[in-house]
C-alpha cells in the first residue's frame, strides 16, 4: 500500500466517493467554461473593448485565475460545487494555493496539448479513482462531496 492508500478513500471499499465522477467532471467543465466566458465579458468594457481582439486569451486568463482562486478557497470550482465534487490532495486535505495553482497549470497544459488531453480523459474513465493526468502527477482526486469522509 502506498501513502495515498491510507489518506484517500479506497475505491474498492468506498466506491460512493468516486461514483459518477467522470460525468460530473465533464458537466463541471462545461459550467466552468461558461463562467470563464462570462467573467471575460464582464472584463471586456474595462479594456475599452480592445479585448475583443484577444478575447480567447482574455477567457483563458480569467478562467485560469477563476480556477486557481476557487480551488484554493473551497477546493472546488463553482461548476464542481454545483455537481457536488470536491478536490483533495494526496493527503486527503483540501487544496491550498500552491496545489490549486499546480493543478490548474496541469489542467491547462493537458487542455492545450490534445494527446495529453486524450490521455487525461482515458485515465479518468479507466482508473479506479477517476483521476486525470494532472491528478496522477499531483496525487489529487475528485470525490463526491455528499460522501465526504
Amino acid at each position: 500500500m502506498s501513502y495515498r492508500d491510507y489518506t484517500l478513500p479506497d475505491p474498492e471499499t468506498q466506491p460512493e466517493f468516486y461514483a459518477d465522477v467522470p460525468t460530473k467532471r465533464l458537466v463541471a467543465f462545461a459550467i466552468d467554461t461558461v463562467v470563464s466566458i462570462l467573467i471575460a465579458l464582464l472584463i471586456l468594457p474595462f479594456t475599452a473593448f480592445i479585448g475583443i481582439f484577444f478575447f480567447a486569451f482574455l477567457v483563458s486568463a480569467s478562467g485560469f485565475i477563476y480556477r486557481v482562486v476557487t480551488l484554493a478557497t473551497g477546493s472546488a470550482t463553482w461548476g464542481m460545487r454545483l455537481v457536488s465534487l470536491e478536490m483533495r490532495d494526496r493527503a486527503g486535505q483540501r487544496f491550498d494555493l500552491a496545489t490549486a495553482f499546480l493543478h490548474t497549470v496541469g489542467f491547462y497544459i493537458s487542455c492545450a496539448v490534445f494527446p495529453l488531453q486524450l490521455i487525461s480523459v482515458i485515465l479518468m474513465l479507466t482508473t479506479a479513482r477517476a483521476q486525470g493526468l494532472s491528478d496522477h502527477l499531483l496525487g489529487s482526486v475528485a470525490i463526491n462531496r455528499s460522501a465526504r469522509f
